[in-house]
């Protein structure tokens, strides 16, 4: 999201407050995420391809509504109008290929008749859906979440990506010899996987609440949280999307704390993360630098960039869903202040620290003790498969599982540490100043280990890591 693309919210949400009958604000803001979702996709280098995965998106929104429909939960006039909403706003948005408009959601669109037939077969699969949710609604949720999983590890694995833009180019026209993984640049997509897979599982367990179709699909695609989340859960969100209608205009608290919030996270992504950005740690300056204080230096600038554009994004759009009348969920509390590496967890990005633990954590653990495991093979299993998802999540490549077993190890040693000192624990708590070294020193150790860690996370090349792994202690 450009600093353009906010302000245009911001401004959005303006009109929003002062213009839109309240009793159409929740179909507005639908509406406002169809666009924003094709706007915000940046272009791509396989024809049409940057209006084909918006589309695919709003596909999969729909799936995933099918899908997990409450037993019983009638087809209603305002999922027709839900349903009329996205298949006609589609195709409306190829016109920019036939008229000059001054502004124009994507690059180039297909053809309009190219796009009706994609429709046409989406609806076909759409209706294939229905029929297995219909006859065998177990089955059906489970091979939602196996296609949700399987089409991302095709996007986030590199070789299996550019075969697939290979064989989009092979389609479209285009020389499939010159297919790069780069090409399918799918904006957006992680995020909305976690929350497909959220209410798919959710449904599996009965604790999903009955949610309309317009309510899905906003849920899904929220323009302030679409690229780089927080990651709502949906009746959180479908909570705040009914109160919608009686949302003061205009309600001064509410404004000045959106406004607050902005300007925080404007000043920390585009002015300290951007100017930490030079000196940050990479590649490239690894193999331009010998000295070991240098490398530490680049290192804790990593550290602090990649916070403060994480959580000035979080800011930014938090304070934008506030505009809009939604109170999307907090993801920063204070991380590097943390004593250990579990509160660190709880601290950084932590709606997806929630989501692993409630669908990876959870169930594995729970398993492994149904199985009399060892409390110490169970901690280690859950938090290394824990840790690795999330590692795989940003890229399925070796560095970025090295850095979630990184963390998986870090979790299980804090684990079985916390669990053989509980009677010196209790003893330490006694001795205020003793306690307030061991804070001190843990939040230093604490914060160094996840340093060390953000190695792989900021070098994707093994061995470039590892020269400066090795470098940043003297060693060549």
């Amino acid at each position: 999201m450009t600093l353009a693309d906010i302000l245009i919210f911001i401004a959005g949400g303006l009109v929003y407050e002062l213009i839109v009958p309240k009793r159409l604000r929740r179909w507005a803001l639908l509406v406002a995420s169809i666009y924003a979702i094709y706007a915000l996709q940046p272009a791509l280098d396989v024809r049409f391809l940057d209006f084909g995965l918006p589309t695919a998106t709003l596909a999969l929104a729909v799936y995933g509504w099918i899908l997990t429909r409450a037993r019983g939960q009638p087809f209603t006039r305002a999922d027709a109008a839900a349903l009329i909403i996205v298949v006609g706003m589609t195709p409306l948005l190829t016109l920019p290929r036939y008229l000059a408009l001054p502004i124009t959601p994507t690059s180039r669109p297909p053809e309009v008749g190219v796009v009706l037939i994609g429709l046409a077969l989406a609806a076909g699969f759409g209706a294939l859906i229905a029929l297995l949710a219909w006859r065998r609604r177990a089955a059906a949720l489970t091979l939602g979440v196996i296609g949700v999983i399987a089409l991302f590890i095709i996007v986030k694995t590199e070789p299996l990506a550019a075969a697939l833009a290979g064989l989009l180019r092979a389609n479209v026209g285009q020389s499939p010899a010159l297919a790069s993984p780069l090409e399918i640049g799918w904006l957006g997509f992680s995020y909305v996987a976690f929350r497909l897979i959220h209410t798919l599982r959710d449904r599996q367990s009965g604790l999903l609440p009955a949610l309309d179709l317009r309510t899905y699909l906003t849920y899904l695609i929220f323009f302030p949280a679409y690229t780089s989340g927080p990651i709502d859960r949906a009746e959180r969100h479908a909570a705040d999307d009914a109160r919608l209608p009686d949302l003061p205009r205009l309600d001064p608290d509410r404004l000045v704390r959106a406004g607050a919030r902005i300007a925080v996270g404007l000043l920390k992504k585009f002015v300290i993360a951007d100017t930490l950005a030079v000196f940050s740690l990479s590649a490239d300056l690894v193999s331009q630098t010998d000295s070991a204080g240098a490398l530490w230096l680049m290192l804790y600038t990593y550290a602090f960039r990649l916070y403060f554009d994480f959580s000035g994004y979080t800011d930014i759009a938090i304070g934008i869903g506030m505009l809009y009348g939604v109170q999307l969920p907090e993801n920063f509390n204070n991380p590097y202040a943390q004593n250990h590496i579990a509160a660190f967890w709880q601290s950084w990005h932590m709606t997806l620290s929630a989501w692993a633990r409630a669908y990876v954590y959870a169930p594995i653990s729970k398993a492994l003790v149904r199985r009399k495991a060892a409390p110490g093979v169970v901690a280690a299993a859950a938090n290394g498969a824990t840790m690795l998802l999330i590692g795989l999540w940003h890229g399925v490549s070796a560095s970025f599982a090295i850095w979630g077993l990184w963390h998986g190890a870090g979790l299980t040693a804090h684990y079985l540490w916390s669990d053989r000192t509980r009677t010196w624990q209790r003893r330490l708590k006694t001795m205020p100043r003793r306690a307030r070294l061991w804070r001190w020193f843990g939040t230093a150790l604490t914060f160094h280990f996840v340093l060390l860690g953000w190695v792989w996370f900021a070098i994707p090349d093994i061995p470039t890591a590892l020269r400066a792994l090795s470098g940043l202690f003297g060693v060549r």
